[in-house]
């Protein structure tokens, strides 16, 4: 039984608890008169029992139950367990001295740590080397002691616990830096793709000006061409597009 209740708290869609069928109106309405007739004292089940001998159907278990958790009382401890889990109001990385492990760094996180990972980075080398050094040494004959090695591991354990823990420890800062790093390649592409549209936007305006030249000299020529011919007239409204060669009308849509 207890193993199918902790499989159901550890369980990722656990069931709602078996006593949120407490929670009826009834309940609710006997816990407010029990609450009223002893001024939000404590009672027992035996006080309560008799409090509200006068109502029908009153419980065993305490009415007290179904009053909602004191957010006070979470407030001042920090933490509230909930499915079996402890979940605190002000989530910390926990140091590897508060789990019980040897911490041989400065806890204080803006100390500079970079003298004691360097001396554990040194030990953990030297112990290394202490190690290889025990286990090509020859066995004792008769030793009830446990082997040189057998110490050499456990050192060896404790450094990488707390080169492991110094590295998680500056997980903030490398999340922050690389969101910076990010955020100005991104800074940098939006210049060099808005600096790419205002050129295409200076070439398209030079062209369209070299167009615009272009059919106000054939507009001028046209009307001084039938003047010298002695027929004059109004002048004829034509496309500017029409008078330019078809190779550079198309290679300009193209550009475009």
């Amino acid at each position: 039984m207890e193993d199918t209740q902790e499989a159901e708290l550890r369980n990722p869609f656990p069931s709602p608890p078996s006593h949120y069928t407490n929670y009826t109106a009834h309940n609710l309405q006997l816990l407010s008169l029990l609450k009223e007739c002893t001024e939000g004292q404590y009672a027992s089940e035996l006080t309560q029992t008799e409090i509200l001998s006068d109502q029908n159907d009153v419980p065993e278990w305490p009415l007290i139950s179904l009053e909602k958790p004191r957010v006070d009382w979470i407030r001042e401890e920090g933490y509230y367990d909930v499915f079996g889990d402890r979940w605190f109001l002000k989530e910390t990385i926990p140091s590897l001295g508060e789990v019980g492990g040897h911490q041989l760094y400065p806890e204080d996180a803006a100390a500079d740590r970079r003298l004691a990972l360097l001396s554990i980075l040194k030990s953990m080398l030297v112990t290394y080397s202490s190690f290889l050094g025990a286990l090509l040494a020859p066995p004792p004959i008769t030793s009830s002691a446990p082997p040189e090695w057998h110490r050499q591991v456990e050192w060896i354990t404790i450094l990488a616990q707390n080169v492991m823990a110094a590295a998680n420890d500056l997980r903030p800062v490398q999340a922050r830096a690389s969101l910076e790093l990010m955020m100005k390649r991104q800074l940098e592409l939006r210049r060099e793709e808005t600096r790419a549209i205002h050129e295409k936007c200076d070439s398209l305006e030079a062209q369209l000006a070299q167009l615009r030249d272009m059919a106000k000299q054939n507009s001028v020529q046209q009307p001084s061409e039938q003047t010298r011919n002695g027929a004059p007239g109004p002048p004829i409204e034509t496309d500017p597009f029409l008078l330019l060669p078809i190779d550079e009308v198309a290679r300009w849509a193209e550009e475009l």
